[in-house]
């Protein structure tokens, strides 16, 4: 059985002016999201400024995540590192603090061969029982996994169970799922990839834009599972001018952008993220208009 079906959030980190993470505002976006019918919380991920976070506070956030959710949705922790000891440190605490599951990017920086990503994978499975999703966003690492990487550690390592995909490469996405014959649990990592991505077969998304948006989100993915998949692309295409605006700077700034806007009060981003230009918090703002959310 897959981690979740339908939209997880990819949820940012709030912290307080003077750059502390904002525990109570935590505590209502979460509830907000709940409320709004995301399927599933993503602690700690890129959207979550993981990487300016000490491990004391790493490990806090996803602590308190799973307090306030309490089991209501299931809450994924974002524990990748380039650094495997690391990950597998991170990934244990998040076992002990109630993750459900866990999110580990490719290792960035120092890379790795395929045969290093299958051993890192291999090595921090072996350290939890919780089920793992794989993270291939090359964009970012500057590590791509090949479909045959991505198949053989979910068919022989029995807790990695899927892979959230921002590669954008369809092509790479469509062999995968030809040879995994199943075993692969596929999560778009692109909100303007959903719907094509569920045609593939995929379960759902993790995404950006349910930081603003949860219930639109949910609901592309609950289109295509119902049986309408010609309403869930009307809905994919009507929040493209968004999803555009929420990556013309580098996630998670117009994502934190946007929720200030929306009062959120979401507070300031850690260096080296600085604050949105004048003029594309103006498209911004105008994207939100037009998609009703501001």
């Amino acid at each position: 059985m897959a981690i979740f079906e339908g939209a997880g959030v990819a949820l940012v980190t709030p912290f307080t002016e003077s750059g502390e993470v904002n525990y109570p505002k935590l505590t209502e976006l979460l509830e907000e999201q709940i409320a709004g019918g995301t399927d599933a919380i993503i602690s700690c991920g890129t959207t979550g400024e993981s990487s300016t976070m000490s491990h004391e506070e790493h490990i806090q956030v996803i602590r308190h995540t799973c307090q306030v959710v309490n089991g209501r949705i299931p809450v994924i922790a974002g524990t990748g590192s380039n650094c495997t000891r690391e990950a597998i440190h991170l990934s244990m605490e998040a076992e002990k603090a109630g993750a459900d599951g866990l999110l580990l990017v490719t290792p960035y920086y120092n890379k790795g061969t395929q045969k290093g990503l299958m051993a890192h994978y291999r090595a921090v499975a072996q350290s939890v029982s919780i089920p793992i999703l794989l993270y291939h966003i090359p964009g970012r690492t500057g590590v791509t996994m090949t479909p045959e990487t991505i198949v053989t550690l979910c068919r022989e390592v029995p807790n990695i169970v899927g892979v959230k995909e921002a590669s954008g490469n369809f092509s790479a996405i469509a062999t995968m799922m030809h040879m995994a014959e199943g075993c692969v649990d596929l999560y778009s990592g692109n909100d303007d990839q959903i719907t094509p991505l569920l045609a593939m077969g995929g379960k759902g998304v993790i995404s950006v834009l349910s930081n603003v948006a949860p219930r639109q989100t949910h609901d592309i993915c609950q289109a295509f599972f119902g049986g309408d998949p010609k309403r869930s692309l009307e809905l994919q295409l009507k929040a493209i001018p968004l999803v555009s605006q929420l990556f013309c700077e580098v996630n998670p700034i117009p994502v934190k952008a946007a929720l200030n806007l929306m009062g959120r009060q979401t507070g300031p981003l850690r260096l080296p993220l600085t604050e949105m230009e004048p003029a594309h918090q103006e498209t911004l703002a105008a994207a939100m208009r037009e998609y009703g959310i501001l």
